[in-house]
């Protein structure tokens, strides 16, 4: 049996959504005290609900971190992100969907500026790695702004990458793509 089996280790499910305007993306800086994330940038996102589809919790999470309400057709799939024992104080791994949400200008009204989680801010698509972002952001946000679907999985140590395996989806049936790290 395994550590996901018996229980010793498990799998949380999560989104992460990139919604853009034009060349601006929306961003959220972290600054509840006391969160893990506290103090970086992340696109919009959480954890999935029992019984709720990676679509239904983006759209939730949007709605709940921004106020925007977008539409199923809005939100396109993007990539799938592994962070295996993200959070190795709880035994976590965190499973995690990117989405693209495309937010029409007639539904940009209903943006709030702030949320429990922290402030929200449109940042150009050209700017996102100059904001303080998560070491692991820097390696997959290159596939989000090229709008290119991607797989991956990021190994962290606290705040370090230890390494990475990211790998455009196309190249799925190909060469096995570059690795960062050590084995």
């Amino acid at each position: 049996m395994n550590a996901f089996e018996s229980g010793a280790r498990k799998a949380v499910p999560a989104v992460l959504v990139y919604a853009q305007l034009g060349d601006q993306v929306l961003m959220i800086h972290k600054g509840r005290p006391g969160d893990y994330h506290a103090g970086k940038w992340n696109g919009l996102g959480g954890k999935c609900e029992p019984d709720e589809s990676a679509m239904e919790a983006a759209r939730r999470e949007l709605r709940e971190e921004s106020g925007l309400e977008l539409p199923r057709e809005c939100f396109r799939p993007l990539g799938i992100l592994h962070f295996p024992n993200f959070k190795a104080h709880r035994n976590e791994d965190w499973i995690v969907w990117v989405f693209i949400a495309r937010v029409p200008r007639e539904h940009s009204s209903g943006l709030v500026s702030e949320c429990a989680e922290g402030k929200l801010e449109w940042v150009p698509r050209a700017k996102l790695l100059e904001l303080n972002l998560w070491a692991g952001d820097r390696e997959f946000l290159p596939y989000v702004v090229a709008e290119r679907p991607f797989q991956g999985t990021i190994w962290y140590h606290h705040q370090e990458v230890l390494r990475s395996e990211l790998l455009p989806l196309a190249d799925m049936a190909g060469e096995p793509g570059p690795a960062r790290g050590a084995g």
